[in-house]
């Protein structure tokens, strides 16, 4: 693997902070990236253990989106619609968000993080608190095959590939399909959106690093739908290869082709990349350091992972930002892992209270400014750094 890419020091992105542990030395590691010439794959080069990162005090829940909610909701429908299946597995179940749009007995949850697992559990859907391996496959899959397997934000999270598709072959029936969603690398590179990369995604996909990954399983993409969903992802429709009833569209050639237009096989597109972060790096910074000779009030807006990564690779903290505002009950009142930033419950921008809102959560973009219409309207303004930092 070929580094591209150095994020610098980095605490673990969901660790957030409680108020008695502010003076405590926090865990951190190197972030980089770096580009495998043989299969395409991007990753980082030092992986954290899964069991600091995914464990009983996992902070994300899909269900406090209303965009993820409407994008699991739909989706639902098109697979109940096409597919028919009369039973799923979700790898990567969070708190249930996809699977609550089906019947309780075709569907079972794999949730690693217990906190989550107990939400699913408690309204009585099957849900395995393990980690997906080939052992938990044979498990939930002994005695009857599954007809569709669904994930999204997960399998980039798993280091062994070679482990995940071995399971998901297992469990698969014969005209079985897998539906994978991710953040697409395309997206990721032509955004400058180098907050994708912390410790919890270890890959960000390409097609064609993923169907160099799925060659090896007998396992094929036959459709690629584009999404908008984290900043841009891609969701992916898979078969066995010698599954007949899916012929390949050409949505697959078509992505395909625009990877390679693009330069996603090529080195060099990467070394591009990096540049454009440390511009990034820099117009960010002198950003905050202008609005901060200004005196204005900027506080953040979404405690989020990516966010972690952007505030400590720009040594942007404290000295900026006044405080973040998230919805989610398990970060309120802690502070952002490295820039130790306080959480604060959301309310309403007010513009009499708030000049400017760093965007933490800048793949809700459309969500939020539907949300804080007001605040806008009255000269409120936000900070993004995708593509570049601006004011907007």
């Amino acid at each position: 693997m070929k580094k591209f890419l150095n994020l610098g020091s980095q605490p673990l992105a969901n660790s957030y902070i409680k108020k008695n542990n502010l003076k405590n030395k926090e865990k951190k590691f190197k972030l980089e990236v770096g580009f495998n010439k043989k299969n395409y794959l991007v990753s980082i080069v030092n992986t954290v253990p899964k069991e600091k990162m995914f464990n009983n005090e996992y902070p994300y829940k899909s269900s406090e989106s209303k965009t993820m909610r409407k994008s699991f909701k739909d989706l639902a429908k098109k697979i109940k619609k096409y597919y028919k299946p009369k039973f799923i597995i979700e790898i990567g179940s969070n708190d249930g968000a996809f699977l609550k749009n089906f019947n309780k007995k075709k569907v079972v949850g794999v949730e690693p993080c217990k906190n989550l697992a107990k939400l699913t559990i408690k309204k009585k859907y099957k849900t395995y608190s393990e980690y997906w391996n080939l052992n938990l496959a044979k498990k939930i899959t002994n005695s009857k095959k599954a007809d569709l397997i669904y994930s999204a934000n997960t399998l980039s999270h798993i280091k062994k590939l070679d482990e995940i598709f071995r399971a998901i072959n297992y469990s698969l029936s014969r005209n079985g399909i897998l539906i994978l969603e991710d953040p697409s690398l395309l997206s990721c590179i032509k955004n400058v959106a180098y907050d994708q990369f912390y410790c919890e995604h270890i890959y960000v996909f390409s097609a064609i690093a993923l169907k160099n990954v799925l060659k090896k399983f007998n396992l094929e993409i036959f459709d690629i739908q584009n999404t908008k969903t984290h900043g841009g992802s891609n969701r992916y429709f898979i078969k066995k290869k010698f599954n007949k009833i899916y012929k390949v569209k050409k949505s697959v050639r078509k992505e395909i082709n625009r990877e390679l237009k693009f330069g996603l096989n090529k080195f060099s597109t990467y070394k591009k990349f990096s540049s454009k972060v440390r511009e990034s790096k820099k117009k960010l910074f002198n950003i905050f350091l202008k609005l901060k000779k200004e005196k204005l009030k900027v506080i953040g807006y979404g405690a989020t992972a990516k966010s972690c990564t952007v505030l400590n690779y720009c040594q942007v903290g404290a000295n900026f930002i006044d405080y973040f505002y998230d919805t989610t009950s398990y970060k309120i009142g802690r502070y952002l892992p490295g820039s130790k930033i306080k959480i604060k419950k959301y309310k309403k921008l007010n513009k009499k209270k708030v000049d400017i809102a760093f965007l933490g959560a800048w793949n809700f973009k459309e969500e939020i400014f539907k949300k804080e219409k007001n605040f806008i309207k009255s000269g409120g303004k936000f900070i993004t750094h995708i593509p570049t930092p601006k004011i907007i």
